[in-house]
């Protein structure tokens, strides 16, 4: 069993596509198997980014959890995403 990773963004930010860029690398590093993520459009699902707290993008929900506004960087987020497998 994996953890499930949410990017949040929005359509005309460049941010959130790099955001959902270093998640793919990381799933591919990692395994898919272990990472299931998905790129959440804030504008077609305003009602669930209310709902965790989202106030900006890109944001990064881990396990339905609101873990970083904003994109960490790459070492910051794969330490988030290897914590939370142990934890698994």
């Amino acid at each position: 069993m994996g953890i499930k990773v949410q990017i949040f963004s929005a359509p005309s930010c460049n941010i959130c596509a790099k955001a959902s860029a270093v998640i793919q690398n990381l799933a591919d590093e990692i395994g898919e198997n272990k990472i299931q993520w998905r790129k959440v459009n804030v504008v077609e699902e305003i009602d669930l980014a209310v709902s965790l707290g989202i106030l900006s993008t890109p944001a990064i929900v881990i396990n339905d959890v609101l873990v970083f506004t904003g994109l960490p960087s790459t070492e910051k987020l794969r330490a988030e995403i290897f914590k939370r497998l142990d934890s698994v």
